[in-house]
């Protein structure tokens, strides 16, 4: 789970269950079948980039590699289609999908500590963070800790 070929990240479960107490999720945009978080779910043969996620409450954890920014994008743009995602990324604030999508999200959180993923006793060489897109965007972005 922690080599560079592979870039998923299973969510670790305490902290989806503490955000799908608060927003109640409807689909995972981006899972396998064994660490799906949702009833519903889109795996990579679905393919959730090529999908309509809109009128859904998305949770989304991302494949962690270059392919994270095209995802950030694609949950900014359903978000303006009316989906809600909530997204959990590396903190990663000096590339340019940060700049260009997150920082026009409706909220921010930053994860105080690194992250455990899955089952792993080791924790993330990353620090992490909850990214909000609701399909308002602010110029006052609400920023906390977690």
């Amino acid at each position: 789970m922690f080599s560079s070929n592979d870039m998923t990240w299973e969510t670790p479960q305490w902290l989806f269950d503490k955000l799908d107490k608060e927003f109640h999720f409807t689909l995972d945009v981006c899972a396998l079948p064994e660490t799906a978080k949702c009833k519903n779910y889109y795996t990579p043969q679905i393919d959730g980039l090529k999908q309509d996620w809109e009128d859904n409450i998305c949770w989304m954890n991302p494949p962690y590699g270059r392919e994270v920014g095209v995802w950030i994008e694609k949950a900014y743009n359903e978000s303006l289609k009316g989906a809600t995602v909530v997204c959990l990324i590396p903190s990663r604030t000096d590339t340019k999908y940060w700049h260009d999508y997150c920082m026009k999200a409706s909220e921010i959180r930053f994860i105080k500590g690194r992250l455990k993923f899955g089952d792993s006793k080791n924790s993330a060489p990353f620090p992490s963070a909850i990214v909000i897109f609701n399909g308002k965007q602010n110029s006052n972005i609400k920023i906390s800790t977690y």
